[in-house]
């Protein structure tokens, strides 16, 4: 019987990231670590929770199912109860866990972190620049800037603007074809372990890969890579219009305009720090939707 709530969460992230290496990173110990502890769990019960695949992956047996059910169970309460307490903060003071991608936060969020922390000096802002999108149930963040409407029905949200994107080049080259969404120019797009990414999946539906004369995961690095002169690419105007030396191929792609939200825990709006950071940034990131727009 395992009576360490410890032991229950290596086996949730084990579960989750179905690697030792991952789960160890998750929980910020060392892969060792995580190893030798599982053996000593999987002893204590005299049963193994994980069968590990030709290709190293760690797959739950029935026993694992049963221990991970279990610790999925008091996680969720146990976050309840976090965000029940969290909910009746009424201080100005504390951290506050934030997360966006790398682009809203390089363009949009930071300056408005900075306009928020002259207000309340008192509340510490950590940033989780992530394209991922962090679970705010589980507490991995507490606000979310994000391109898209929440699904989750325990979430709570503000949308703030509409996103514009549209197809960007060095003002020094040429367009050579008009009719061609990139200008008939080299294109620069997203690296092919890229998964889930709309912008990534509407290159790909426009263009052959011999065209691609460039890829990566980072759409700052993209930006970079058209700034020197490498091609187009495709990207948010908020990010790409401020660039000095850079111009439109064409319009914003109607296709690709996206949703901004500003998101967090249904229970957790009512926290001072939270209803305060929601109120100042949503404020002057509205300010700001003609150029969000690409207006």
């Amino acid at each position: 019987m395992l009576e360490d709530w410890n032991d229950l969460k290596l086996v949730l992230a084990i579960a989750r990231e179905g690697a030792l290496t991952r789960a160890a990173t998750r929980m910020r110990v060392d892969h060792s670590t995580v190893y030798r502890r599982l053996k000593v769990i999987e002893d204590q019960l005299g049963t193994r929770l994980f069968d590990r695949t030709p290709g190293g992956a760690y797959r739950l047996t029935s026993a694992g199912e049963r221990v991970a059910a279990t610790a999925e169970r008091i996680e969720a309460e146990t976050q309840a109860l976090d965000r029940e307490v969290a909910g009746r903060d009424q201080r100005l003071t504390g951290r506050l866990r934030v997360t966006s991608s790398e682009t809203l936060a390089y363009r949009l969020l930071t300056p408005e972190i900075a306009r928020f922390r002259s207000v309340h000096p008192g509340i510490l802002i950590e940033l989780a620049v992530d394209n991922r999108v962090l679970s705010l149930s589980r507490r991995e963040s507490d606000v979310a800037l994000r391109p898209m409407r929440p699904r989750e029905s325990d979430l709570w949200g503000r949308k703030l603007c509409d996103v514009a994107w549209a197809v960007y080049a060095a003002e020094h080259l040429d367009i050579e074809d008009a009719d061609d969404p990139f200008g008939g120019l080299p294109v620069i797009g997203w690296s092919e372990a890229t998964t889930g990414v709309r912008a990534a999946d509407w290159v790909a539906s426009h263009v052959v890969p011999e065209r691609l004369v460039y890829r990566t995961s980072s759409m700052v690095n993209q930006l970079i890579a058209v700034r020197s002169g490498m091609g187009a690419a495709l990207m948010p105007c908020y990010l790409a219009d401020p660039e000095a030396g850079l111009r439109r191929v064409g319009p914003p792609v109607t296709e690709m305009v996206l949703e901004l939200w500003l998101v967090t825990h249904g229970d957790l709006r009512t926290t001072a720090r939270i209803r305060a950071f929601l109120d100042i940034v949503g404020e002057g990131l509205i300010a700001r939707r003609a150029s969000i727009e690409g207006r």
